[in-house]
This record gives structure tokens, C-alpha cells and sequence, in this order.
């Protein structure tokens, strides 16, 4: 009987002991996770602080820009509170009330998804600040490489249901020593609800202070093989851009006559 005790106090302290060590070690890890997310939450900061920083940012209301697209240039309009938005050209209008995303397009020229556009455009003119949104997480990424220089980033991720696609997530890379973004790499998640392991790269390298605010004059895509950036492929200018601290009208946004409510496609 004493020695049935005996195996069973030692199975218990071993027990123990390897509880122990299992919880110190999920603490180290804990600990090293929690340290991570500080520092990429600092340099982000400092990436803010470059570009004119967030209370300033955040003191705006109105945004507007134009893209000057060959066949029809398009006016942009955003609230930044809200993000509700109206994108107007000559041939169609679409745009968000905060509740539906509407489409009027008489002509049937527009070739797009609404629903995938809405915001978009702002969200990548609007970089690095459309980052310090709610919902959104900060880890650590590696380097990005390109022609012989290295640049630092930090990884974002976004809390289920946060915007259209939830699932995406940005790589924002800055100049180590000005804290000014550089890249921005991002994935596509709309079409399939499922996280994609495909990355799409815009340079961003030109840019224009507005307000105090430090935003792109222009944007460009560049061409990815087997995961290294290659060659430029397509820039985007913008073009007659004001910002406000005041808002539009909340009817501004609303659904003209003839405008249709647009829903998911797949």
C-alpha cells in the first residue's frame, strides 16, 4: 500500500512540475506576443506622426479627390466619420447612405461592382490613416526587399466583420529612418469569404501635403512573380483634392431618383 502511495505522490509531483513548465512557457509566449503587438503599435504611430499625424487626421470630415481616368474622370466624395460616399462621373453616380450601397447608371456603362469599389479608392488615397480604424490588430512582418533596400513594416488584420472583407489584410512598409510609407502589400478576400494567400503591391513614393496632411499625389501597382515585386504596372493619379472639416448635407449621399439598391454578386 506504501508503495502504491509512493508512485502516485511522484506521478503527482512530476505532474506538477510539468504543468509548471507547460504555463511558464505559454507565459514566455504570451509575454513575447504581447511585447510584439507594443512595437508594431509604436512604429505604426510613428508612421502616423510622419504623414501629419492622427489627431489631425481625425479633426477632417470631407474628402474629396478626382481620378482623372482617360474615358471618364471620377469625383470622389467622402465623409470620414462615416465613410458614407458618392462617386460621380458623366456617365454614372454610385455611392453609400451608410445603409445600401446605390448605383445610377442609365446608360448601363458602368462595368464594375459596386459593392467592391465602395471605399476603395479612399481607402488606398487615405493610407496610412484609413490603419488606425477600430477593429483593427498590429503584428510583426518581415522586411520587404526591393532593388538593394530594406524596409521595416508592420502586418494589419482586421476583427471579424469589419468592413466588406474581414478576411484581408495589409503589409505597410515604411523608410526606417523618416517613419514615411513606402509599400503597401494587401490580400482580396471579397469574392470568396476565404483568406488568400495572394499578395498585390502598390509603391508608394509620391507624395503631397494637404492641410498638413501627407497623402499621395499619385499610387502604382506593381507586377508580382513567384512573391518578389518585378516592374511597375499601373499608376493612379488623384488629382483637385480638398479636405474639410465640415460635412455635406446627409442627403448628399442619398440615392438620387432612378438610383438602385446594388446587392452581392458572386
Amino acid at each position: 500500500m506504501k508503495k502504491i502511495l509512493s508512485i502516485i505522490v511522484v506521478f503527482m509531483l512530476f505532474a506538477c512540475k510539468e504543468n509548471d513548465k507547460k504555463e511558464a512557457i505559454e507565459g514566455v509566449k504570451q509575454n513575447t506576443k504581447i511585447e510584439e503587438v507594443s512595437v508594431s503599435r509604436s512604429n505604426m504611430d510613428k508612421v502616423f506622426e510622419a504623414h501629419g499625424g492622427m489627431d489631425l487626421w481625425k479633426s477632417q470630415r470631407t474628402l474629396a479627390f478626382m481620378l482623372p481616368n482617360p474615358d471618364d474622370a471620377e469625383i470622389h466624395t467622402i465623409d470620414l466619420r462615416t465613410r458614407k460616399e458618392k462617386i460621380k462621373t458623366n456617365n454614372w453616380i454610385t455611392g453609400s447612405n451608410g445603409k445600401d450601397i446605390w448605383l445610377l447608371d442609365e446608360r448601363n456603362s458602368y462595368k464594375g461592382d459596386p459593392i467592391f469599389y465602395h471605399n476603395l479608392m479612399f481607402y488606398f488615397y487615405s493610407m496610412p490613416f484609413v490603419l488606425g480604424d477600430k477593429g483593427i490588430n498590429y503584428s510583426e512582418v518581415e522586411n520587404l526587399e526591393f532593388e538593394g533596400e530594406s524596409f521595416p513594416g508592420v502586418k494589419v488584420s482586421f476583427d471579424d466583420g469589419i468592413g466588406v472583407s474581414s478576411k484581408d489584410d495589409y503589409r505597410l512598409f515604411y523608410d526606417p529612418e523618416t517613419y514615411q510609407m513606402k509599400w503597401l502589400g494587401y490580400t482580396v478576400s471579397y469574392r470568396t469569404g476565404e483568406k488568400s494567400d495572394k499578395v498585390s503591391w502598390i509603391r508608394y513614393d509620391d507624395w503631397n501635403t494637404t492641410g498638413g496632411l501627407v497623402l499621395p499625389n499619385s499610387i502604382t501597382w506593381y507586377a508580382n512573380e513567384n512573391g518578389l515585386i518585378t516592374e511597375p504596372r499601373k499608376t493612379v493619379n488623384f488629382e483637385n483634392v480638398e479636405i474639410s472639416k465640415d460635412a455635406k448635407p446627409s442627403e448628399f449621399y442619398d440615392l438620387p431618383e432612378n438610383a438602385k439598391v446594388v446587392t452581392k454578386t458572386k
